[in-house]
């Protein structure tokens, strides 16, 4: 059984062009609502219907917003700056559109906004290579904080999932101002969906360079290392992370993966049991512990784990087959049929539980009912090795030889280095009478292990004449 955890932390946050809100705006839509209900009655401005457009819209109140630039239509039809904030609104909903076609015609076609919200528009039409030249006129038409524009338009590519362009966009805000920790973590955030890992570390380290206090940016390079299996170096980042934040439970959290990726399974259990001080939700890391337990194969404390995180969590596979798995190595062969019938009724088109309850059988001496549990786990996935030599061995047991050859085969086929596989083929094919093929294997078994002559000729005592010069060759 083996759990394994990502954690992306570095997320894309997204940011507003030309959004504000003063002091004053709750108390004009306050006055807005009024008059629609007729309570109070006065006029609005084309600035005021503007402000109340945009109240509502950061509020995601877009039937309101939409509402609003209604009435502020009829009031003021020629408003332009209300057609505005109705592509806004669209844009926002999904009609985009009818936002483009809103856009296009308006007449102030080289304002900054207008060509942002085209902009966003391409993009979310699939133009984007149009967004991304309208993208470079509206950065090569900007004389200050180029960086800051950059890392808004970056947004709306990296919404889209452009990162090429994105990178391109920001790396010319780069060059305005090198040293703009928002681009800089966003140029890492490209870098990394890309899987330039190796690059992604160097921009943090850069960030780290300008400000070695920022927390975020040393989680995320223990992130980078930990997906480069550098697992020593993301500890360290880890540390430095809690150094400076010693409430970032996901930096402790990911420092436990760490060791566990390690084998420093006790330096693992110890963290992992602090990190669960931190939170009210147990069952996934009890689950974690468990696995720690039974990765030293101390069972008895991995099964407490697993019980703890199945009672907390009713719906939960991997804590039914944890549990199953360390009653079978507690050789409670009985008590694990309940939990392995319970995963298996949970999902049944998963293989492990199949052989578990292979294995169950085995230990309960029900040969037959291993055997079909082992079919239910190859038909679902032929790739198991293990499973075709424990099937192989089961045949061999009962004599049917050409059937145990089969499977062991089969089993040769997937892992050729599986132990003693050569041998077990060697006295099938003699109890089949192909001698040919068992000399084969004979010699491929003995060359890999001198024992296997010896074991050869306790499974076949009859054979030593026959093959008593590939024997002689391990004597």
């Amino acid at each position: 059984m083996e759990i394994c955890i990502n954690f992306a932390k570095n997320l894309v946050m997204p940011r507003n062009f030309s959004f504000f809100l003063d002091d004053d705006s709750a108390e004009l839509v306050s006055r807005y609502e009024k008059y629609l209900t007729g309570a109070d009655s006065g006029y609005f401005d084309v600035e005021e219907m503007e402000r109340i457009v945009e109240y509502y819209l950061a509020f995601g109140r877009t039937k309101d917003s939409l509402l609003a630039v209604e009435l502020g239509k009829r009031l003021h039809p020629s408003s332009s700056a209300l057609d505005l904030k109705r592509a806004k609104i669209y844009l926002t909903t999904g009609d985009t559109s009818k936002a483009l076609r809103i856009l296009s015609h308006l007449i102030e076609d080289s304002d900054p906004e207008i060509i942002y919200l085209k902009i966003e528009a391409f993009v979310k039409l699939e133009r984007t290579q149009e967004a991304f030249e309208l993208a470079r006129e509206l950065i090569e038409n900007e004389t200050d904080d180029i960086d800051t524009l950059c890392v808004e338009l970056a947004v709306v590519f990296m919404s889209a999932r452009e990162f090429d362009l994105t990178l391109e966009i920001l790396k010319i805000g780069e060059e305005y101002n090198p040293k703009n920790l928002d681009l800089l973590f966003d140029i890492a955030f490209c870098q990394e969906q890309k899987t330039l890992f190796e690059d992604a570390l160097l921009t943090y380290k850069r960030i780290l360079d300008i400000d070695s206090y920022q927390n975020e940016a040393w989680f995320n390079l223990g992130q980078v290392h930990f997906l480069l299996k550098n697992y020593e170096e993301a500890i360290e980042a880890y540390d430095y992370a809690l150094a400076i934040n010693d409430s970032d439970n996901l930096a402790l959290f990911q420092k436990a993966h760490a060791y566990y990726q390690l084998g420093q399974y006790h330096r693992a259990i110890n963290i992992y049991v602090e990190y669960a001080e931190t939170v009210q939700e147990k069952w996934q890391v009890w689950l974690y512990i468990g696995e720690s337990f039974e990765k030293i194969e101390n069972f008895a404390k991995a099964l407490y784990y697993y019980k703890m995180s199945y009672a907390e969590m009713k719906d939960n596979y991997e804590a039914l087959i944890g549990i199953a798995v360390s009653l079978l190595e507690l050789e409670q062969f009985e008590e694990s049929l309940e939990y392995i019938y319970e995963a298996l009724k949970m999902n049944n088109e998963m293989a492990d539980a199949w052989i578990y309850l292979a294995e169950a059988k085995i230990g309960l001496g029900e040969y037959q009912k291993a055997l079909e549990a082992y079919h239910q786990a190859v038909s679902i996935d032929p790739n198991q090795p293990d499973s075709l030599l424990a099937m192989a061995n089961i045949y061999m047991d009962n004599a049917d030889f050409n059937t145990a050859l089969k499977y062991y085969e089969l089993a040769y086929s997937y892992d050729p280095t599986l132990e003693f596989i050569e041998l077990f083929i060697a006295v099938a094919t003699y109890y089949i009478g192909d001698f040919v093929k068992t000399a084969t294997f004979l010699e491929l078994a003995i060359h890999r292990n001198l024992d296997a002559a010896k074991l050869f000729l306790e499974f076949c005592p009859d054979a030593k004449e026959k093959f008593k010069m590939i024997i002689g060759q391990a004597q």
